[in-house]
């Protein structure tokens, strides 16, 4: 049996940009209030810009949970790191604060937590995961942008929508191999 390739499909096309991800987010992973921390965002905007026919769209994001991740490469602690099932987390007691890895994420995923004096990062809640449960941004999403699953269980939602569906990552040209799909719209 493969191992899991724990993914999230989006249809931004469904984002109201109503936060629920982000304060679901700092309510689960404790992620000190302020403008400057955060694991996930929602990014506006635009779609077919002839005016007056502009549309505003939004973009969720987070951490991408890259297959190739840059990040855990340049770290002189080995405190990034992957897990066996490809989730790439951070060991805050190994962290010295270089920034290293912040520089190397071709996606701004990543910030200094003065809180736990470490960089901090979106880790699906691999807490939950463990426990069989989806990341507290899936859950709470009222539209249901995010599907959260398994690439390699090819009865999975997420699996489904892909083979379904024209879809997209971030930033292809870095080569990063992004588990953040978004359905193009």
């Amino acid at each position: 049996m493969s191992k899991k390739k724990w993914a999230i499909v989006f249809d931004d096309s469904k984002c109201i940009d109503c936060k629920a991800c982000t304060v679901a987010c700092k309510m689960e992973n404790h992620v000190p209030l302020g403008m400057y921390y955060y694991r996930n965002w929602v990014a506006e905007r635009t779609k077919d810009t002839k005016f007056p026919m502009i549309k505003r769209m939004f973009r969720p994001s987070q951490c991408q949970q890259c297959e190739n991740p840059p990040c855990v490469h340049v770290c002189p602690t080995r405190a990034s790191y992957q897990t066996e099932d490809g989730v790439v987390l951070v060991d805050h007691d190994k962290c010295i604060l270089c920034k290293y890895c912040m520089t190397a994420c071709p996606y701004d995923a990543r910030y200094v937590n003065e809180e736990i004096e470490a960089i901090d990062k979106c880790t699906f809640c691999y807490h939950r995961i463990a426990e069989g449960r989806i990341p507290a941004c899936v859950e709470t999403c009222p539209p249901k942008v995010r599907v959260f699953g398994d690439l390699n269980d090819p009865d999975s939602e997420v699996s489904k929508l892909v083979k379904m569906h024209d879809t997209e990552v971030l930033k292809p040209e870095k080569g990063t191999k992004p588990k953040l799909i978004y359905i193009k719209r």
